[in-house]
C-alpha cells in the first residue's frame, strides 16, 4: 500500500477533534453503496487527504488519478491498470466482495485545483474540466452515486473563474452529496449549491471529521 506523507497524517489527527455540523439542504447524511472509486477534481494534494480518511473509516476503495469513462467501466480493479508517468492507480477493494470487474456504485471526488498536479498527469486547467465533465455524465447515466468533497479550505478556493471555482462548477453543482469544511464555506458557496440544487450537503470543522460522515454513508 502507497504510503501518504505522515505529516498530513498527523496534523488530521491533531486537527479531528470538533463535532459534526450539518448545512444545506437535507440535514440527514444520505447512504451510498460499495463498491467505490476516490478520484481527484482538480490533481491537488487533497486526494492523498480523502484516501487517508477512507483508511481510517475502514473503507476499502480503489483510487485512480485521472479516471477517464472507459475505465470506470472496467469496475473494481481498474481492468488491472498499473501506475505510469502521468497515471496513478490503487487498488484497495475487497475483492472476495467485489470481484474484478465488479461496477462502481460509488465514486467520491476530492476537489481542488494544482497546475503543478494537472502538468504532472499531462492536464490543463480545460482539459480536466472536459474530463470531469465525461466522468460525471457517465456516472448520471450509470447511477453511479457521487460524493464532492471539500476539505481544503481558502487555500483551495477563489474568484469566480479561479482554476479553483473551476474545478468546483464541473463537479458540486451534480453531485449527490457534498461534504466541505467549514473554512470550504466561509463564502456560502456550497450552501448555495446544496439550496439551488437540492443536493445534501453536510459541513465539519475538520477534515478529519470527516472520518464519521463517510462511516454513516457507508455503514
Amino acid at each position: 500500500m502507497k504510503r501518504y506523507n505522515r505529516f498530513v497524517m498527523v496534523f488530521l489527527l491533531i486537527c479531528g477533534a470538533a463535532s459534526l455540523l450539518s448545512a444545506g439542504q437535507g440535514t440527514d447524511i444520505p447512504k451510498a453503496l460499495l463498491p467505490v472509486l476516490t478520484t481527484s477534481a482538480g490533481q491537488s494534494p487533497d486526494v492523498t487527504t480523502l484516501n487517508i480518511i477512507m483508511e481510517e473509516a475502514g473503507i476499502k476503495f480503489d483510487y485512480c488519478d485521472v479516471p477517464t469513462p472507459a475505465l470506470l467501466k472496467t469496475g473494481t480493479g481498474l481492468g488491472g491498470q498499473e501506475s505510469g508517468e502521468g497515471f496513478h492507480a490503487e487498488v484497495y477493494t475487497d475483492m472476495d466482495k467485489f470481484p474484478q470487474g465488479t461496477p462502481y456504485k460509488t465514486v467520491i471526488f476530492a476537489i481542488g485545483a494544482s497546475l503543478k498536479g494537472m502538468g504532472a498527469s499531462g492536464l490543463t486547467v480545460d482539459s480536466e474540466v472536459s474530463r470531469l465533465k465525461n466522468v460525471v455524465d457517465h456516472c448520471k447515466q450509470n447511477n453511479i452515486f457521487i460524493i464532492a468533497i471539500h476539505a481544503g479550505g481558502a487555500s483551495k478556493r477563489g474568484a469566480p473563474g479561479s482554476d479553483n471555482e473551476k474545478m468546483i462548477d464541473a463537479v458540486a453543482p451534480f453531485a449527490d452529496f457534498i461534504i466541505i469544511t467549514a473554512d470550504s464555506n466561509k463564502d456560502g458557496r456550497f450552501t448555495t449549491i446544496s439550496k439551488d440544487k437540492s443536493i445534501p450537503l453536510t459541513q465539519v470543522e475538520y477534515a478529519l471529521d470527516i472520518v464519521a460522515v463517510l462511516q454513516s454513508v457507508f455503514e
